[in-house]
């Protein structure tokens, strides 16, 4: 009985060594390839890694992670010129090939998203306009609300409607559109309707400022993302890759 005990006291203790070696290697391989992300996408902040499966240290010496989630609380990109922030920027990865120092890592699977606030998207809309949330019937179809004076939308876009229709162009003016990810991260805004205007030709020229598109550039690979949705606290875009390169 002696020696069994001593025998289940030893176990014991090398498992928790070897437990312990695990998350100290872990923590490790996470800072290090945080650090690597950081360098090849040009971020200027470091992610957050976080390495799954148990154990870390049989994952490294068959050379493929069970999977690695990759986390940015924003990041700066641009659309069209002006800075906007996407936030709670995420990279879920599967099927990670890694070589021994890390210095390669190829994702089989990955999913990626990241949110734009309307605040962010206003900030990029044709000068005099706002950019809302819809309500959740109208963003269920991928509809913003776009609100703003008449006068100041149109005049923004350096439009020049006829000034005997002064007190119309008064009024403020709310219209829904429609956002969809166009191929190449552009975020592409229709006019669903219009308010029913008695001017002759002002309801194209204000059509003709409301649909624009927005090209994203600045963004973190390695996921391409390719659908849109409108939620209450901004735009979601996510995506799918396979094949991608975590650190090069």
């Amino acid at each position: 009985m002696r020696a069994l005990r001593i025998s289940l006291i030893t176990a014991v203790v090398l498992g928790g060594l070897f437990v312990a070696a695990d998350r100290v290697a872990v923590n490790m391989a996470e800072s290090e390839v945080a650090e690597r992300v950081k360098t090849s996408q040009g971020l200027a902040r470091t992610p957050e890694v976080s390495i799954n499966g148990f154990p870390f240290l049989t994952q490294v010496a068959g050379k493929k992670l069970d999977g690695v989630d990759v986390t940015l609380k924003s990041v700066t990109a641009s659309a069209d010129g002006r800075p906007v922030n996407i936030t709670d920027v995420r990279a879920e990865l599967g099927d990670v090939k890694i070589n021994s120092d890390f210095s390669s890592a190829v994702a089989g699977t990955a999913d990626g998203s990241g949110r734009i606030s309307y605040e962010d998207l206003t900030r990029a809309a044709p000068q005099g306009a706002t950019i809302g949330y819809a309500g959740p019937e109208r963003a269920a179809k991928g509809q913003v609300k776009v609100s703003g004076s008449l006068y100041d939308v149109l005049k923004g876009a350096g439009k020049n409607p006829d000034s005997r229709f002064a007190s119309l162009l008064k009024q403020d003016l709310t219209v829904y559109s429609s956002v969809e990810l166009r191929e190449g991260g552009t975020v592409r805004l229709r006019t669903e309707t219009l308010p029913g205007l008695s001017v002759p030709g002002l309801d194209g020229m204000l059509r003709d400022v409301l649909d624009y598109d927005l090209k994203l550039t600045g963004l973190p690979k390695p996921v391409t993302l390719d659908r849109v949705a409108a939620e209450e606290e901004g735009l979601k875009f996510s995506g799918t890759g396979r094949g991608v390169s975590l650190v090069g």
